[in-house]
């Protein structure tokens, strides 16, 4: 499917749609691709870019949470259907569907295996939540929050908009979803929790990709580190976050000089040569292992978990 992107008409054509009550909260592109079915990501982030996007008259970001209220323009776009639109291989429909770890009338949650995007765009034809809509047609499935690729674990989708709402609403309030990862971590970390308060910037995109440094200026991040076992010279963690920033995990373990193993952006490039030639792994050391939170004011806990996947399992055996 080919698309471009019309110039900006001051006359006819865009819409402006007001955000119901059920949408606050929800960031911009995710209210855009609700409202533009079929459009993809990336065009999306185009329209946002070139300003033809509007909120409530001015030009937005992307990740700009909106309010109950708020007009949103909505520039028109033209899409040339070049006949059946292509769908994701039967192959990942059958990793996807196989990952799926829980599910119910509101909620699915998936496994992510390291290597899936959160969702399609940037090179990317389908991620996890292109996927997931592939296997559930007609169903409506938004994306909670997001996993880096090369990140494995829980990836939860909300399949009804009041779900979402109060997943979203947990999200904004301290401690309203309990989230624990396992990390390996390059060296021998001192033992007991060790905490990193450290605000967390998103420097510009290079490259399409945004690079994260802990800068005074940044948002602030609170991450919590305990060793559970050493292996092979390496930490084998549990880390808790009390925030939810891009890289955040990542970005904090290299501040403290213990950064992830195998993470190609932010770790070290030696010791992952190293861990790559004595156990074979050729992936980020990093997994989203539980989500804990409550809906309905508390009278529905949900306490979900993803088994650590086989290719880590094998990998921390070998460093045995």
């Amino acid at each position: 499917m080919t698309h471009s992107v019309p110039p900006p008409q001051r006359q006819g054509g865009a819409r402006t749609v007001r955000v119901p009550e059920d949408r606050a909260g929800q960031r911009l592109d995710n209210f855009l691709l609700g409202q533009l079915k079929g459009v993809p990501r990336s065009l999306v982030y185009k329209l946002v870019r070139s300003g033809q996007v509007r909120v409530n008259g001015g030009r937005a970001k992307a990740e700009r949470k909106l309010e109950d209220g708020d007009e949103v323009r909505i520039p028109p776009v033209r899409l040339d259907p070049p006949g059946e639109r292509a769908a994701p291989a039967k192959g990942l429909l059958a990793a996807v569907e196989g990952a799926i770890a829980f599910e119910d009338e509101r909620l699915l949650a998936l496994n992510k295996p390291a290597g899936l995007a959160s969702h399609g765009g940037s090179g990317i034809g389908f991620g996890a939540i292109e996927t997931l809509r592939a296997l559930r047609p007609g169903a409506t499935l938004e994306l909670v929050h997001r996993l880096d690729r090369d990140t494995s674990g829980l990836l939860v989708v909300a399949k009804k908009r009041s779900a979402l709402a109060q997943l979203q609403a947990l999200m904004r309030t301290d401690g309203g979803i309990a989230k624990r990862y396992l990390a390996l971590l390059v060296g021998r970390m001192p033992d007991g929790v060790m905490s990193v308060d450290a605000p967390l910037h998103v420097g510009l995109r290079q490259g399409g990709e945004r690079h994260v440094q802990v800068r005074d200026e940044g948002k602030p991040s609170l991450s919590h580190f305990r060793v559970l076992e050493r292996r092979g010279g390496h930490s084998w963690c549990e880390v808790r976050i009390a925030t939810g920033r891009t890289h955040q995990i990542r970005v904090h373990a290299r501040h403290i000089g213990h950064p992830v193993a195998g993470d190609d952006k932010y770790g070290d490039p030696e010791a992952n040569r190293r861990l790559r030639e004595r156990t074979g792994l050729r992936r980020m050391c990093l997994h989203a292992a539980s989500l804990e939170f409550a809906l309905d004011d508390g009278a529905a806990p949900y306490v979900l978990h993803a088994p650590l996947p086989a290719e880590l399992k094998d990998a921390l055996g070998r460093l045995d």
